[in-house]
């Protein structure tokens, strides 16, 4: 390591103690946690991405920069000397510049390596995750982040925690070689949120985001909502998932689809196909998911009767993840039951984002043996687009010899449609972990 890497080194760690002290004199160790961040990655750099630091040294530079002029102003109305404190701060203030330029530089390619897309998409991943939280947290009429809920004052130190992990998400989602990335940490993410719920049914309601209990199975998102009249939460964010990232609610953010991923890949290295009636079961699945509950509705039907269809509904749907799906390797609950899948898959059409097949693919069939969803088969590579089941996990994406395969997005090139999809499907896959309960 040269020197000025060094230098590099010292200097971040000098700044964010720096920094850290501020936050915990006029306030407290949570907020002050948060700075240390990148000191730490002075010795990890894979922990943050070197845009970030440098947004970070920008932010510490202007935070000094008005508490100078803050603190310089106060004393000079007062009479009080204030050249030595505003040289101080302002020296300071300079040392941040000095970090964000040392990293800007040489230095910062040595320390960190070379800025590239990967770096581009962490940083953005970060950002996105940081200010949703912010703005959720603001906005939201109940403490929304468990650590919140346990450690009063906290949220900043978890925001921040949750940003850096977003950061570490689409970084690994986008060096993933073999397909395997995506699967485990949906299912962390799926183990965190019933985990969660199993200690709200314990007695414990603090792990429950109202402190009341609601059915966790996803293939009802519309029929609940439908049945009681209200309560339409999860109706909306199904709609906003679907905008910004397509059908991928049904391959990064769904719960139980996480069980019926793991229960596939215990099955045979090649997915079964579908037989041929099972689009037309998951279509007959969701219309009597949205009529039953307005029947049940319109002739008073209790909600203890509605709760033990949904249940027995639900039990279904796990029965099928643990004998078809583990069976033929195909995520049949997900693709031939789930009506809400059929659902995103159908408004997915409709929608911009695409996994598509280049016009030289030789149809070797690498791609089928890696999805699950069925969409990759012999009859659809002859045609040159995956089916309708395709719910862009893009888990076909590294197994392609030849790269053919890839997102797409209209005026995007094949790497942008990349980086854009998983900075928004990998902020969309942490805020939702950050607020996972129900």
């Amino acid at each position: 390591m040269t020197s000025m890497a060094m230098l590099t080194r010292v200097l971040i760690v000098l700044c964010s103690l720096t920094t850290a002290a501020h936050f915990l004199r006029f306030g407290t160790l949570w907020e002050a946690a948060p700075a240390l961040f990148p000191a730490l990655a002075a010795f990890f750099p894979r922990l943050l991405p070197r845009p970030l630091l440098i947004l970070a040294a920008l932010g510490g530079a202007l935070l000094w920069a008005n508490q100078g002029v803050e603190l310089a102003t106060w004393r000079m109305n007062f009479g009080l000397p204030w050249m030595r404190l505003a040289l101080i701060l302002g020296a300071v203030c300079l040392a941040h510049l000095g970090v964000m330029a040392l990293m800007i530089g040489r230095a910062g390619k040595e320390l960190f390596g070379p800025m590239g897309g990967t770096d581009a998409v962490k940083t953005a991943t970060a950002l996105l995750v940081g200010g949703t939280l912010i703005l959720a947290q603001n906005k939201a009429p109940m403490t929304l982040l468990l650590g919140d809920r346990f450690f009063p004052g906290s949220g900043i130190f978890w925001i921040c925690l949750f940003a850096v992990h977003g950061s570490l998400v689409s970084g690994w989602l986008l060096s993933d070689r073999k397909g395997r990335t995506r699967g485990r940490i949906w299912t962390l993410f799926s183990a965190v949120f019933f985990a969660q719920l199993l200690l709200g049914l314990a007695g414990w309601s603090i792990f429950l985001m109202t402190g009341k209990l609601h059915l966790p199975v996803p293939a009802l998102i519309l029929a609940g909502p439908l049945f009681r009249g209200e309560g339409f939460f999860m109706p909306i964010l199904l709609g906003v998932s679907l905008l910004l990232v397509g059908p991928a609610w049904c391959s990064h953010l769904c719960y139980i689809g996480a069980w019926d991923d793991r229960m596939a890949r215990l099955g045979p290295a090649k997915p079964a196909p579908l037989p041929s009636w099972a689009p037309r079961l998951r279509a007959g699945l969701l219309v009597a998911t949205i009529v039953m509950p307005l029947v049940l509705r319109a002739l008073d039907i209790s909600w203890p009767w509605a709760l033990a269809l949904a249940a027995i509904f639900g039990l279904v749907g796990v029965m099928i993840m643990a004998l078809a799906s583990r069976s033929s390797g195909t995520m049949v609950h997900c693709t031939a039951y789930c009506p809400i899948g059929l659902v995103n898959n159908l408004i997915g059409r409709m929608l911009p984002w695409r996994v598509s097949i280049g016009s030289g693919c030789t149809q070797c069939g690498a791609c089928s043996k890696a999805c699950r969803y069925n969409a990759l088969t012999t009859i659809y590579l002859a045609k040159g687009r995956p089916g309708l089941t395709c719910s862009l996990c893009g888990d076909c994406l590294p197994r392609c010899p030849h790269g053919h395969l890839g997102y797409s997005f209209p005026g995007l090139t094949r790497a942008r449609a990349r980086q854009v999809f998983v900075t928004l499907v990998a902020s969309l896959h942490v805020v939702f972990l950050a607020v996972a309960r129900i």
